[in-house]
Protein backbone atom coordinates (compact mmCIF):
# COMPACT_ATOMS: atom_id res chain seq x y z
CA UNK A 1 0.00 0.00 0.00
CA UNK A 2 0.87 3.38 -0.89
CA UNK A 3 2.60 5.13 2.14
CA UNK A 4 1.34 8.02 1.33
CA UNK A 5 -1.95 7.29 1.32
CA UNK A 6 -5.10 8.38 3.20
CA UNK A 7 -8.52 6.93 4.43
CA UNK A 8 -7.28 3.75 5.50
CA UNK A 9 -10.49 3.19 7.25
CA UNK A 10 -11.74 2.67 3.95
CA UNK A 11 -9.27 1.70 1.23
CA UNK A 12 -7.22 -0.67 3.12
CA UNK A 13 -6.45 -3.99 1.83
CA UNK A 14 -4.75 -6.35 3.92
CA UNK A 15 -6.30 -6.09 7.04
CA UNK A 16 -2.92 -6.73 8.84
CA UNK A 17 -0.26 -4.15 9.53
CA UNK A 18 -0.15 -0.26 10.34
CA UNK A 19 0.32 2.20 7.22
CA UNK A 20 0.20 6.17 8.68
CA UNK A 21 -1.10 8.79 7.54
CA UNK A 22 -2.39 12.32 8.86
CA UNK A 23 -3.28 11.99 12.23
CA UNK A 24 -5.50 15.41 11.73
CA UNK A 25 -7.24 14.04 8.90
CA UNK A 26 -9.28 11.02 6.85
CA UNK A 27 -11.66 8.69 7.96
CA UNK A 28 -12.19 7.75 11.44
CA UNK A 29 -12.04 4.14 12.70
CA UNK A 30 -10.24 2.53 15.50
CA UNK A 31 -6.39 3.11 15.01
CA UNK A 32 -7.63 3.25 11.38
CA UNK A 33 -8.65 -0.27 10.64
CA UNK A 34 -10.49 -0.98 8.10
CA UNK A 35 -14.51 -0.28 8.35
CA UNK A 36 -16.20 -3.18 7.18
CA UNK A 37 -19.21 -5.73 8.29
CA UNK A 38 -17.47 -8.23 6.70
CA UNK A 39 -16.04 -10.52 8.57
CA UNK A 40 -13.98 -12.64 6.47
CA UNK A 41 -10.55 -13.52 7.71
CA UNK A 42 -11.06 -11.03 11.18
CA UNK A 43 -9.57 -12.16 14.24
CA UNK A 44 -10.41 -9.36 16.29
CA UNK A 45 -13.32 -6.94 16.00
CA UNK A 46 -13.85 -3.72 17.78
CA UNK A 47 -17.26 -2.45 17.70
CA UNK A 48 -19.13 0.91 19.34
CA UNK A 49 -22.29 0.49 22.08
CA UNK A 50 -23.26 3.67 22.50
CA UNK A 51 -25.61 3.73 25.19
CA UNK A 52 -25.23 5.59 28.38
CA UNK A 53 -29.02 6.16 29.87
CA UNK A 54 -28.27 3.25 32.42
CA UNK A 55 -25.59 5.80 34.66
CA UNK A 56 -26.44 7.19 38.09
CA UNK A 57 -24.70 10.47 37.33
CA UNK A 58 -23.73 12.59 34.39
CA UNK A 59 -24.83 10.79 30.74
CA UNK A 60 -22.85 11.33 27.71
CA UNK A 61 -20.89 7.77 27.28
CA UNK A 62 -23.15 7.38 24.37
CA UNK A 63 -20.44 9.62 22.82
CA UNK A 64 -17.39 7.97 24.21
CA UNK A 65 -16.96 5.21 20.78
CA UNK A 66 -16.71 8.00 18.89
CA UNK A 67 -14.08 9.77 20.59
CA UNK A 68 -11.84 6.69 21.45
CA UNK A 69 -11.78 6.32 17.66
CA UNK A 70 -10.88 10.12 16.98
CA UNK A 71 -7.77 9.75 19.94
CA UNK A 72 -6.54 6.58 18.69
CA UNK A 73 -5.59 8.05 15.26
CA UNK A 74 -3.30 10.23 17.23
CA UNK A 75 -1.17 7.20 17.89
CA UNK A 76 -1.54 5.05 14.77
CA UNK A 77 1.36 5.15 12.60
CA UNK A 78 3.63 2.78 14.68
CA UNK A 79 3.80 -0.08 16.98
CA UNK A 80 2.68 1.18 20.42
CA UNK A 81 6.10 1.89 22.74
CA UNK A 82 7.45 -0.47 24.69
CA UNK A 83 5.74 -3.57 23.01
CA UNK A 84 8.10 -6.19 21.63
CA UNK A 85 5.86 -6.63 18.42
CA UNK A 86 3.04 -4.77 16.55
CA UNK A 87 -0.47 -6.17 17.69
CA UNK A 88 -1.55 -5.80 14.00
CA UNK A 89 1.17 -7.93 12.28
CA UNK A 90 -0.51 -10.86 14.46
CA UNK A 91 -4.01 -10.00 14.53
CA UNK A 92 -6.33 -9.27 11.36
CA UNK A 93 -8.43 -6.48 13.25
CA UNK A 94 -11.74 -4.35 11.83
CA UNK A 95 -13.72 -1.66 13.25
CA UNK A 96 -17.39 -2.72 12.60
CA UNK A 97 -18.98 0.15 13.47
CA UNK A 98 -21.75 0.81 16.52
CA UNK A 99 -24.48 -1.53 17.36
CA UNK A 100 -27.38 -0.30 16.68
CA UNK A 101 -29.96 0.78 19.78
CA UNK A 102 -33.33 1.73 20.09
CA UNK A 103 -33.50 4.95 22.42
CA UNK A 104 -37.04 4.68 22.55
CA UNK A 105 -37.47 1.32 23.17
CA UNK A 106 -35.13 0.64 25.98
CA UNK A 107 -36.26 -2.51 27.84
CA UNK A 108 -34.99 -3.93 24.10
CA UNK A 109 -31.58 -2.46 24.76
CA UNK A 110 -29.78 -5.54 26.61
CA UNK A 111 -31.20 -8.05 24.04
CA UNK A 112 -29.75 -5.88 21.21
CA UNK A 113 -26.26 -5.70 22.81
CA UNK A 114 -26.20 -9.36 23.32
CA UNK A 115 -27.60 -10.33 19.60
CA UNK A 116 -24.96 -7.77 18.25
CA UNK A 117 -22.23 -9.43 20.43
CA UNK A 118 -23.53 -12.98 19.18
CA UNK A 119 -23.56 -12.35 15.77
CA UNK A 120 -19.97 -11.50 15.78
CA UNK A 121 -18.31 -13.61 18.12
CA UNK A 122 -20.17 -16.80 17.05
CA UNK A 123 -18.64 -16.60 13.56
CA UNK A 124 -15.17 -16.90 14.96
CA UNK A 125 -13.41 -13.55 15.97
CA UNK A 126 -12.46 -11.58 19.30
CA UNK A 127 -14.52 -8.83 20.32
CA UNK A 128 -13.25 -5.66 21.48
CA UNK A 129 -16.44 -3.07 22.99
CA UNK A 130 -16.40 0.28 23.31
CA UNK A 131 -18.99 2.12 25.46
CA UNK A 132 -21.28 3.43 26.63
CA UNK A 133 -21.80 2.75 30.01
CA UNK A 134 -20.77 -0.11 31.96
CA UNK A 135 -24.21 -1.41 31.78
CA UNK A 136 -23.13 -3.17 28.27
CA UNK A 137 -20.31 -5.27 30.19
CA UNK A 138 -23.92 -7.20 31.30
CA UNK A 139 -25.07 -7.90 27.96
CA UNK A 140 -21.82 -8.34 26.48
CA UNK A 141 -20.59 -11.20 28.95
CA UNK A 142 -24.41 -13.08 27.84
CA UNK A 143 -23.46 -13.58 24.50
CA UNK A 144 -19.76 -14.57 25.88
CA UNK A 145 -21.06 -17.16 27.99
CA UNK A 146 -22.46 -18.46 25.23
CA UNK A 147 -20.03 -18.83 23.16
CA UNK A 148 -17.79 -20.08 25.58
CA UNK A 149 -18.99 -21.88 28.72
CA UNK A 150 -20.08 -20.23 31.78
CA UNK A 151 -19.04 -19.60 34.46
CA UNK A 152 -16.36 -16.90 33.04
CA UNK A 153 -13.39 -15.29 35.11
CA UNK A 154 -13.76 -11.36 35.53
CA UNK A 155 -11.16 -8.92 35.18
CA UNK A 156 -11.92 -6.01 36.38
CA UNK A 157 -10.85 -2.50 36.28
CA UNK A 158 -12.81 -0.01 38.04
CA UNK A 159 -13.64 2.77 41.05
CA UNK A 160 -16.89 0.78 41.70
CA UNK A 161 -17.70 -2.91 42.60
CA UNK A 162 -20.90 -2.56 40.28
CA UNK A 163 -21.99 -5.48 42.26
CA UNK A 164 -24.36 -3.39 44.21
CA UNK A 165 -28.13 -6.01 44.76
CA UNK A 166 -30.95 -5.66 42.28
CA UNK A 167 -33.96 -7.83 42.34
CA UNK A 168 -35.84 -6.22 40.19
CA UNK A 169 -34.01 -6.57 36.85
CA UNK A 170 -32.83 -2.55 36.59
CA UNK A 171 -30.96 -1.41 33.61
CA UNK A 172 -28.11 0.03 35.34
CA UNK A 173 -24.49 0.36 35.04
CA UNK A 174 -24.10 -0.19 38.84
CA UNK A 175 -25.82 -3.57 39.22
CA UNK A 176 -24.32 -5.35 36.24
CA UNK A 177 -22.12 -7.81 38.28
CA UNK A 178 -24.63 -8.69 40.56
CA UNK A 179 -26.54 -10.14 37.99
CA UNK A 180 -23.30 -11.85 36.26
CA UNK A 181 -22.24 -13.74 39.54
CA UNK A 182 -26.19 -14.67 40.35
CA UNK A 183 -26.88 -16.14 37.19
CA UNK A 184 -23.48 -17.82 37.10
CA UNK A 185 -21.63 -15.98 34.28
CA UNK A 186 -18.86 -15.09 35.91
CA UNK A 187 -16.60 -17.17 38.94
CA UNK A 188 -16.11 -14.54 41.38
CA UNK A 189 -13.72 -17.00 43.41
CA UNK A 190 -11.44 -16.91 40.41
CA UNK A 191 -11.98 -13.06 38.87
CA UNK A 192 -10.57 -9.80 40.65
CA UNK A 193 -11.85 -6.72 40.81
CA UNK A 194 -8.65 -3.58 40.57
CA UNK A 195 -8.78 -0.08 41.64
CA UNK A 196 -12.01 -0.23 43.44
CA UNK A 197 -12.61 2.52 45.97
CA UNK A 198 -16.01 3.22 46.69
CA UNK A 199 -17.76 1.28 49.70
CA UNK A 200 -19.81 -1.85 48.64
CA UNK A 201 -19.93 -4.01 52.12
CA UNK A 202 -20.82 -7.18 50.36
CA UNK A 203 -18.01 -8.42 48.09
CA UNK A 204 -20.06 -11.00 46.56
CA UNK A 205 -16.93 -13.71 46.60
CA UNK A 206 -14.54 -11.34 44.22
CA UNK A 207 -10.96 -11.27 45.00
CA UNK A 208 -10.34 -6.99 45.15
CA UNK A 209 -7.56 -5.28 44.86
CA UNK A 210 -8.20 -2.00 45.82
CA UNK A 211 -6.46 1.38 44.76
CA UNK A 212 -4.96 1.79 48.00
CA UNK A 213 -3.54 -1.80 47.45
CA UNK A 214 -2.19 -1.25 44.24
CA UNK A 215 -0.77 1.96 45.14
CA UNK A 216 0.95 0.78 48.49
CA UNK A 217 2.26 -2.54 46.48
CA UNK A 218 2.87 -1.73 42.99
CA UNK A 219 2.26 -2.69 39.77
CA UNK A 220 4.05 -6.27 39.89
CA UNK A 221 2.69 -7.45 42.96
CA UNK A 222 -1.19 -6.55 41.19
CA UNK A 223 0.43 -9.09 37.88
CA UNK A 224 1.43 -11.25 40.41
CA UNK A 225 -1.38 -11.65 42.49
CA UNK A 226 -3.77 -11.26 39.55
CA UNK A 227 -1.82 -14.22 37.43
CA UNK A 228 -2.66 -16.36 40.45
CA UNK A 229 -6.15 -15.87 41.02
CA UNK A 230 -6.86 -16.06 37.02
CA UNK A 231 -4.73 -19.13 36.61
CA UNK A 232 -5.40 -20.60 33.57
CA UNK A 233 -9.33 -20.00 33.01
CA UNK A 234 -10.94 -18.23 30.65
CA UNK A 235 -11.26 -14.78 31.25
CA UNK A 236 -13.44 -11.65 30.05
CA UNK A 237 -11.71 -8.41 30.75
CA UNK A 238 -14.23 -4.93 31.60
CA UNK A 239 -12.21 -1.85 32.29
CA UNK A 240 -14.37 0.79 33.01
CA UNK A 241 -12.41 4.42 32.36
CA UNK A 242 -12.78 5.84 36.22
CA UNK A 243 -10.47 3.21 37.59
CA UNK A 244 -7.92 5.81 36.31
CA UNK A 245 -7.59 8.93 38.57
CA UNK A 246 -10.01 11.87 37.91
CA UNK A 247 -5.91 13.32 36.64
CA UNK A 248 -5.77 11.50 34.23
CA UNK A 249 -9.29 10.78 33.12
CA UNK A 250 -11.65 13.10 33.92
CA UNK A 251 -14.44 12.44 31.02
CA UNK A 252 -15.95 10.21 32.88
CA UNK A 253 -19.65 10.15 34.34
CA UNK A 254 -18.84 8.85 37.90
CA UNK A 255 -15.00 10.25 38.79
CA UNK A 256 -13.74 8.95 41.65
CA UNK A 257 -10.44 10.55 43.58
CA UNK A 258 -7.42 8.16 44.34
CA UNK A 259 -7.19 5.65 41.09
CA UNK A 260 -4.94 4.78 39.09
CA UNK A 261 -2.32 6.21 36.66
CA UNK A 262 -2.04 5.56 33.17
CA UNK A 263 1.10 4.44 33.87
CA UNK A 264 0.05 1.59 36.00
CA UNK A 265 -2.83 0.72 33.90
CA UNK A 266 -0.72 -0.13 31.39
CA UNK A 267 1.87 -1.72 33.25
CA UNK A 268 -0.81 -4.10 34.99
CA UNK A 269 -2.15 -4.61 31.20
CA UNK A 270 1.46 -5.33 29.78
CA UNK A 271 2.31 -7.91 32.99
CA UNK A 272 -0.55 -10.09 32.28
CA UNK A 273 0.35 -11.18 28.58
CA UNK A 274 -0.56 -14.96 28.19
CA UNK A 275 -3.63 -14.83 30.14
CA UNK A 276 -6.69 -16.72 28.40
CA UNK A 277 -8.19 -13.77 27.18
CA UNK A 278 -11.79 -14.28 24.96
CA UNK A 279 -13.77 -10.96 24.87
CA UNK A 280 -13.10 -6.82 26.08
CA UNK A 281 -14.60 -3.93 26.85
CA UNK A 282 -13.86 -0.35 27.36
CA UNK A 283 -16.30 1.67 28.88
CA UNK A 284 -17.28 5.29 30.28
CA UNK A 285 -15.77 7.59 28.47
CA UNK A 286 -18.19 10.72 28.66
CA UNK A 287 -16.16 13.20 26.11
CA UNK A 288 -18.52 16.21 27.35
CA UNK A 289 -16.21 16.20 30.85
CA UNK A 290 -13.19 15.62 29.06
CA UNK A 291 -10.05 17.84 28.90
CA UNK A 292 -7.99 17.97 26.20
CA UNK A 293 -9.10 14.55 25.02
CA UNK A 294 -6.69 13.19 27.47
CA UNK A 295 -9.62 10.92 28.72
CA UNK A 296 -10.20 9.65 25.18
CA UNK A 297 -6.38 9.21 24.60
CA UNK A 298 -6.20 6.50 27.50
CA UNK A 299 -8.63 4.82 26.86
CA UNK A 300 -7.86 3.99 23.07
CA UNK A 301 -4.04 4.04 24.36
CA UNK A 302 -5.56 0.83 27.04
CA UNK A 303 -7.52 -0.25 24.26
CA UNK A 304 -4.57 -0.85 22.33
CA UNK A 305 -2.77 -2.68 25.21
CA UNK A 306 -6.00 -5.48 25.36
CA UNK A 307 -5.39 -5.81 21.73
CA UNK A 308 -1.79 -6.71 22.76
CA UNK A 309 -2.96 -9.01 25.23
CA UNK A 310 -5.17 -10.44 23.18
CA UNK A 311 -2.79 -11.56 20.40
CA UNK A 312 -0.59 -12.86 23.55
CA UNK A 313 -3.52 -15.47 24.34
CA UNK A 314 -1.93 -18.88 24.08
CA UNK A 315 -3.30 -20.75 20.67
Amino acid sequence: MDKKSIDNAITRGSLYGTTPEPTYAGVLSFSRRKYTKDLTGADLVVTGVPLDTATTNRPGARFGPRAIRAASCITTWAQPYGLEFDPFDRLAVIDYGDCFLEFGRPQNVPSQIEEHAWKIISNGPGLLSLGGDHFVAYPLLKAHARKHGAPLSLLHFDAHSDTWADEDGRIDHGTMFFHAVKEGLVDPATSVQIGLRTHNADTLGFNILDAGWVHENGAAAVIRETRKILGDRLVYLSFDIDCLDPSFAPGTGTPVCGGLSSHQAMTILRGLAGIRLVGMDMVEVAPAYDVGEITALAASQLAMEMIALYASRPK
